[in-house]
């Protein structure tokens, strides 16, 4: 678990993040602006409402097809996921059919209740391996799994048609990524292995939908956030440092702006420090 950014060119990219503006941290979102619903695509849209913590959004895809809806990953609760659910009814008359748990934590399975009871759920792991192929009337609609991110069950759904990529909790938008249940490594691949898709538009599970050139460049950068955090996190390993002393002496650069940096920086060192003692599977 050596990180994947060697000493000295981390000590240039420090030398160099002490020089640079630091972002100003983003703005929570107002209660009352949300739910909200933008539309990507034709039949494609992003539902976007409150997360558990205030202090950001947790967004489902929805996909309308002449063969039913496919919705990607819930809400926090019943009465919020029940907001989409009626959402989507205003949309179309075609019931929901299809479930993909993208991630598992409750921030978005808490309100599955909601979903019409005669739906069906794809989940990890995918009967078919890395990849389901689903085709709806005339929609091709492709259920990834490409490796583990936040969860360790991760799953992003794939619109090729419309190059549309829902990555659920393998991806935040300036969000310190959050590694209690990661494997920090192998999150960084899965990353890398999202980029590579030819997608036009990426919709993160959390965070700000941005347009698509905005949100291809934000999971870029989510990607180097976490190479960052695994370096500095192994430096101050490697330099003998308890967790409790790391939290007070780590340098996070830019991304000690970014929201949840407070309530996530520490679970990070956590992990890199498990991960490097072998005490991760």
């Amino acid at each position: 678990m050596a990180g994947r950014i060697g000493e000295n060119d981390m000590k240039t990219l420090l030398a160099l993040f002490a020089f640079m503006p630091v972002a100003a941290m983003a703005q929570a979102p107002n209660p009352a602006d949300f739910p909200q619903q933008k539309q990507l695509a034709p039949n494609v849209y992003v539902w976007s409402d409150v997360h558990p913590s205030g202090l950001y959004t947790t967004n489902d895809l929805i996909v309308i097809t002449t063969d039913g809806v496919l919705v990607a990953d819930g809400q926090k609760d019943p009465e919020t996921t029940k907001k989409m659910v009626d959402g989507i009814a205003k949309l179309t008359k075609q019931p929901i059919t299809v479930v993909v748990t993208g991630s598992e934590h409750g921030d978005h399975t808490g309100g599955n209740a909601s979903f019409p009871s005669t739906v069906t759920y794809i989940k990890s792991p995918l009967a078919s391996g890395k990849e389901t192929t689903l085709r709806m009337g005339n929609t091709q609609i492709q259920v990834l799994d490409r490796g583990r991110a936040h969860t360790g069950t991760d799953l992003e759904v794939y619109l090729p048609q419309e190059k549309i990529l829902f990555a659920s909790e393998a991806y935040s938008n300036h969000i310190f990524p959050n590694m209690r249940a990661a494997v920090p490594a192998e999150w960084i691949q899965t990353v890398k292995a999202l980029r590579a898709i030819d997608a036009n538009t990426v919709i993160p599970g959390h965070g700000a939908i941005e347009d698509g050139p905005a949100m291809k460049a934000s999971l870029a950068a989510f990607e180097q956030s976490l190479e960052y955090i695994v370096a500095e996190a192994t430096r101050l390993h490697k330099a003998g440092a308890t967790v409790e002393a790391a939290t007070k002496q780590a340098n996070w650069g830019p991304y000690a702006a970014w929201t949840a940096s407070d309530r996530n920086a520490t679970v990070a060192l956590q992990r890199v420090y498990d991960a490097i003692d072998g005490k991760l599977k």
